[in-house]
């Protein structure tokens, strides 16, 4: 007969590791906001700074609607990482503010994601500034964020180690060709190994100068990209070399995120937002810590867990410093 403790089991009990492998698997509002509160144990553990290596501020899009601040969520995120952080998630918010906070508290930082962020959250001065703190980055991830030709080429400029680049737009059935983006690209990360352009506007001449200069490339997306042909030397170059290759017109099935295509393209000088009925997970969880499996355990089955009543969490509405001491 099975025993009562193992009906009921205290996860108070525990080891220290384990825990903290569990939580890890939560994203950076889910830690903050419900985690933490769960018990003194789980409190005292979310503050390491090792659990913060990672912050995803993944969400639902309906950002007007959340009960806390997420960029000061966010900042007070960065600070509990004392320095350690090392990959971030901003989704459906964000500021130069936030962007700079980021870079001049996390030298460390190996990823950026930034998910429908615009023109109007964070500009092009606030890229450049930020990509001369960060020299350390590897992977930049762009899901429909105002990013340009110039911010390309600053951010390959500073950051010579990055390896894997994405820049995923709106697609359209008659796009205009342009390929600005893409010769920003060939000129200023040539240690490329992974490449996704979903819904890009460059031709063939555009990824031909990126065969030509990013010599390292093994992956390529060009999903949705109905400018390029693949013709003739460019598409047998493309076969030839490039390991993991996604055509334009390859199913987009698996790929995390709205694959809509408008029929045309609308007026520059009119500002379209993107507003997601349910905005998909698009940030894969990077696990810097190496922590051991525990996708089976349930880390919110919480019976036994003592009273934390009397501990009283942020109100990140009423957050007045992100340099806030640690409570």
């Amino acid at each position: 007969m099975e025993s009562p403790a193992a009906r009921n089991p205290n996860w108070l009990e525990l080891p220290r590791e384990l825990t903290a492998s569990i939580l890890r698997r939560l994203g950076a509002i889910e830690l903050l906001e419900s985690a933490q509160k769960v018990c003194t144990t789980w409190r005292n553990i979310c503050k390491d700074p090792a659990m913060w290596r990672t912050v995803d501020m993944r969400n639902s899009g309906r950002t007007h609607a959340l009960p806390y601040d997420l960029e000061k969520m966010t900042m007070h995120a960065v600070d509990l990482s004392c320095g350690q952080l090392e990959a971030v998630n901003i989704e459906n918010f964000g500021s130069d503010q936030l962007l700079l906070y980021i870079a001049d508290r996390s030298s460390q930082l190996k990823r950026l994601q930034l998910v429908h962020c615009c023109c109007e959250d964070i500009s092009s001065e606030a890229f450049s500034e930020a990509f001369k703190k960060l020299p350390l980055l590897e992977e930049l991830h762009l899901y429909f964020t105002a990013f340009d030709k110039g911010d390309i080429e600053v951010a390959g400029r500073f950051c010579t180690l990055l390896k894997s680049f994405k820049l995923n737009m709106h697609s359209y059935e008659d796009p205009r060709k342009c390929d600005d983006e893409a010769l920003a690209i060939a000129e200023s990360m040539p240690e490329l190994r992974n490449l996704q352009l979903f819904g890009s506007k460059m031709t063939d001449d555009g990824l031909r100068a990126i065969l030509d200069k990013c010599p390292h490339l093994e992956s390529l997306d060009l999903r949705q990209c109905f400018n390029v042909t693949l013709a003739g030397d460019v598409g047998n170059r493309c076969f030839e070399r490039i390991k993991d290759l996604k055509r334009p017109h390859d199913s987009t099935d698996g790929c995390g995120f709205h694959t809509e295509i408008f029929p045309g393209e609308f007026d520059s000088d009119i500002h379209y937002g993107y507003a997601p009925a349910d905005f998909p997970l698009v940030f894969d969880k990077a696990d810097y810590d190496g922590a051991s499996d525990s996708s089976d355990i349930d880390p919110l089955d919480c019976d036994g867990a003592t009273d934390s009543s009397d501990i009283d969490p942020l109100d990140y509405n009423d957050y007045p410093d992100p340099n806030h001491p640690d409570y």
